[in-house]
Parts: C-alpha cells; structure tokens; sequence
C-alpha cells in the first residue's frame, strides 16, 4: 500500500476538521499531515482513516482518534530532539506522530500479538520512522533508558504510575488518562524529586493499561 495524492490530500482535511475543534499547535497538526495513517489501519478500516475515529486493531485494542493523538500529543509540550517514553504502543500511530516531530521514541506495548504486527510494520522501508519499540509492562518502564523528557501513556491507567515518575527527568512532563470507566486526562510535571505538579483537563475514554508481562 502506498501513500497517494488522495491520502494526502484527505489529511488535510482531517487536519483542518481537528484545527476546528481547539488544536492549533502547527507542530503537531502538521506532523499529523504526514503521518500515514491508512498504513496503521486494518484493510476493512482503510477507506475510513482519515475520519476522526478510533477503529479496531489487533488483540482488541483501538487506534486512537487522531484528535486524541494531536490532544496528548500538544500537551507533552514536545521539542525536536526530546526522548519520550511512550507506554503502548497499540498501532504505532500516536510512536510515529512522536517521531515525525523529531523526539527520539522508545515504546513499550504489552500485547505480543500487536507488538510484533506493529514491529514489522515500522521494519518496512515505506515508513521512515524508526523508534525502539519493546514488548514488556508499561507499569515498570524502562529504567536502563531514563531518564525521559517526556512520558506519554496512551491507555487508561487507574492512577499515575509512581514507577514511571521515577523515571521522569526533573523538569519533564508526564501525560496520563487516568481512572477505570472514564478517564480523565492528566498532566504530572515533575518540578523536583518528589515534588509534582498534576494538572486534570478533560474526561476521555481508552482502552486500559494492564500489569503482569515481563
């Protein structure tokens, strides 16, 4: 599958569609221009990626709304060079909006299924992306790599996890859903050791962070 006149053409209408609903970060909406988002898709969903809609992927997990990508996305503040923990990975839509604005990604996904679908898809030659990705529990992070500018979680945890705080650079942001049927969308900077300040924004929904994978 290739990125046609048409796909692009659709992205900006999609990014247009997002701009009007409170996205105005040009760093973000146009790193979603280009990301190639019908590559993530199921070949049923193709047709429709360029709709702002979560759809269906592998091992019952969804690939984020595009205006969700862009929502989380805007509020880690990124700057180009930046590393960024980012716990799921799921389709690798939200790992390659990360690395076409620059930041150095490392992507944890808990699901095997998904994590090696997702794997082969970024060995492909037509996307350009190339973040390390690793199969493993989001809760534990990765220490050897800390510490992280940023740290975005892109499924619904039931708290902040105190592990990957840990693993925060002082100065750094964390964006978390957090809470069991609705999230709520949380920002954690952490201003010192041991000192944070956590910001709630707005109610989402995701897919839940789940523990116990090596």
């Amino acid at each position: 599958m290739i990125d046609t006149f048409r796909h692009q053409g659709l992205r900006k209408q999609l990014v247009a569609e997002i701009r009007k609903k409170g996205i105005t970060d040009d760093a973000v909406l146009e790193a979603i221009s280009k990301v190639p988002r019908h590559l993530f898709l199921d070949n049923a969903f193709v047709d429709s990626a360029y709709q702002d809609k979560a759809f269906p992927i592998a091992a019952g997990q969804t690939i984020s709304q595009p205006y969700t990508v862009a929502y989380q996305t805007h509020l880690l503040g990124l700057e180009r060079g930046q590393k960024v923990l980012e716990i799921g990975t799921g389709s690798g839509y939200q790992t390659s909006v990360l690395c076409e604005m620059g930041a150095k990604v490392f992507s944890i996904e808990r699901q095997r299924e998904l994590f090696d679908k997702t794997k082969k898809l970024f060995e492909k030659s037509l996307l350009k992306y190339l973040p390390k990705l690793f199969y493993g529990d989001g809760f534990k992070g990765l220490p050897a790599f800390a510490p992280f500018d940023k740290i975005i979680i892109t499924c619904g945890a039931p708290s902040i996890p105190e592990e990957l705080l840990k693993q925060l650079k002082i100065g750094g942001i964390m964006v978390c859903p957090t809470g069991k049927d609705v999230q709520i969308m949380t920002t954690v900077m952490k201003k010192s050791e041991g000192d944070f300040e956590q910001v709630e924004i707005g109610e989402f929904r995701f897919v839940p962070m789940l523990k116990n994978k090596a």
